[in-house]
């Protein structure tokens, strides 16, 4: 964080910054309590925001917040999520529906089953998203990879089996 603050103010002297590290779910690390960096004569200042603590009714409030509602203060993630797949449903422009549908579905998956979220939100939203279309192609490219090396590896068998007869 100090560093990142030193770079941005050799560039911008002026420029005012507000550093934030944000805490995704619960830990033991004595770092999420910490708000300062301190290194012999130098001491650096920045905010915590452990989601586990935020109340949720906050994150369902605003439309970028959503995806991170699921994480946030509740005894009952499912029923948070089944709220923002509610949500998600008013977004009137489909693409952006689809992005926060998507990140709602990543974020979900640090504290629910896969089943669960799966029976919460509309997977044909995701499948339009960006994010999932980065995902699906990503995993397109590994099959093949592990396609062609496999066929690689049963050619070089084929071949040492026709020399062996």
């Amino acid at each position: 964080m100090a560093l990142y603050r030193m770079r941005v103010y050799r560039r911008f002297p002026h420029k005012q910054m507000r550093q934030i590290v944000i805490y995704l779910q619960p830990t033991t690390s004595e770092l999420a309590w910490q708000t300062t960096f301190h290194l012999e004569n130098t001491i650096h200042h920045f905010e915590v925001i452990r989601l586990w603590e935020q109340p949720t009714e906050s994150f369902l409030q605003t439309l970028g917040l959503l995806p991170f509602a699921v994480l946030s203060q509740t005894s009952d993630r499912a029923q948070v999520l089944q709220q923002v797949a509610q949500a998600i449903d008013q977004i009137a422009d489909q693409r952006v529906q689809g992005q926060v549908a998507a990140s709602s579905f990543i974020l979900a998956g640090l504290v629910l089953e896969a089943e669960t979220i799966q029976q919460l939100l509309r997977r044909d939203l995701m499948q339009e998203s960006v994010t999932y279309q980065l995902i699906k192609d990503e995993g397109r490219q590994e099959g093949r990879q592990e396609g062609r090396q496999e066929g690689r590896q049963e050619e070089g068998r084929s071949i040492i089996l026709r020399l062996l007869s």
